[in-house]
């Protein structure tokens, strides 16, 4: 009845009138969106076996903690450790001291709002020749030099692919001579400060690009993708990985060899949804999810991303923040085989330690867990787990 009462009031146009609505001066329509957390469009996998929930992830150490916010992506030169941060920036890591080596923005930076001018960095990865390529989900591709703190503008998010612009540039892989970057715009619409909105309307306006650094070409790989997210080069280098986090899975596209042009799954249905992805000492592959697919139990982002009229409805009434509240504060990490595979998973089930998990990034025998808005990194020694 609770979900009849939204519809023929949503149908009448009164939440079309007016500023959203607060839990607590409308908790009918609270109750409404629980009642719709109850269904979803496919049955996650049983957290069984190698996905037994467990307490690993709680054995790590939080690190630089309140002296950076939203470290979403790690790379490594050397010993050095590198990421990029929620304020526009990109910082050293280094003997306990955070040290801001570039911006591509400027402004205040202090709030969601202020995203577009600042710049967001997202994707880091290490290049051959001791410099960081860096996707930023507002400005474009850059290459840096940290030690004598040059950027370099690689690719404009104002400039048009196959007409069509990039709102959301996201994350970057990078071949072993630097020639290549793979990287995802998760959407054309969308931009990263609305995230939550691109994962609720489930939008397929994501894309899988190839740029190369010699001729400055850019190529379409893959289109009509559901918030690409995450991806990775083969160690072969002949697929890349593409996590599609609103279809809780993993694409692969063949970028070399027989295969060359093909594409196909290489995981679905994973217990959660996925964000970067990162290789493994083992051969295979981490996954870095910031909550998971409830079973036994109920995933909101399940139900709602078969069912624009409630989404639309939802966001009507609630902000974006109040909508995160609903959202388990689960977090995960999967690696997987060479296969696809699970292999094993690390779990805290409140999110007490590692938080918002967006990366997974070993080094030296640890884990370093980034988020993409928790206030500082994660480590975890791997022996311990």
């Amino acid at each position: 009845m609770l979900l009849q009462h939204a519809l023929f009031v949503k149908n009448r146009g009164i939440m079309h009138e007016g500023p959203r609505l607060t839990l607590s001066s409308c908790i009918s329509y609270r109750q409404i969106l629980i009642i719709a957390l109850f269904y979803s469009f496919k049955e996650p996998p049983l957290l069984l076996g190698v996905l037994q929930p467990n307490m690993k992830l709680r054995q790590a150490e939080r690190l630089f903690e309140n002296q950076l916010i939203g470290p979403e992506s790690i790379a490594n030169i050397g010993d050095v450790m590198f990421t990029g941060t929620a304020d526009g920036r990109i910082v050293k890591l280094e003997n306990g001291e955070v040290e801001t080596i570039a911006r591509f923005g400027s402004g205040p930076c202090k709030t969601r709002d202020d995203e577009p001018a600042c710049g967001r960095p997202l994707g880091i990865r290490a290049g051959p020749n001791g410099t960081l390529f860096v996707a930023d989900a507002y400005k474009g591709l850059f290459e840096v030099n940290p030690w004598k703190r040059e950027v370099k503008l690689l690719l404009s998010s104002e400039t048009p692919i196959e007409g069509r612009k990039m709102s959301f540039v996201n994350d970057l892989t990078v071949t072993q001579d630097g020639r290549k970057i793979y990287f995802t715009d998760s959407s054309s619409k969308w931009q990263r400060r609305d995230y939550l909105l691109l994962v609720m309307e489930g939008t397929d306006d994501g894309r899988l690009l190839e740029y190369d650094t010699k001729t400055q070409e850019v190529k379409v790989l893959l289109d009509q993708l559901r918030f690409p997210n995450g991806v990775q080069l083969s160690p072969a280098e002949d697929f890349v990985l593409v996590a599609e986090t609103t279809m809780a899975r993993i694409r692969r596209f063949y970028v070399s060899g027989l295969m060359k042009g093909g594409a196909d799954l290489f995981v679905e249905n994973l217990p959660g949804f996925p964000d970067n992805i990162r290789p493994s000492s083992s051969g295979g592959y981490w996954v870095g999810m910031g909550t998971i697919r409830s079973n036994p139990g109920f995933s909101m982002l399940d139900f709602l991303s078969e069912r624009p009229y409630i989404k639309r409805m939802i966001f009507k009434l609630f902000s974006q923040e109040t909508v995160m509240k609903f959202v388990p504060r689960y977090s995960l990490v999967l690696e997987l085989s060479d296969s696809g595979a699970f292999r094993r998973s690390l779990h805290d089930p409140d999110g007490q330690v590692a938080s918002y998990i967006s990366e997974v990034h070993e080094h030296d025998g640890h884990l370093y867990l980034g988020s993409f808005r928790a206030p500082f990194l994660c480590r975890l020694n791997l022996q311990s787990v």
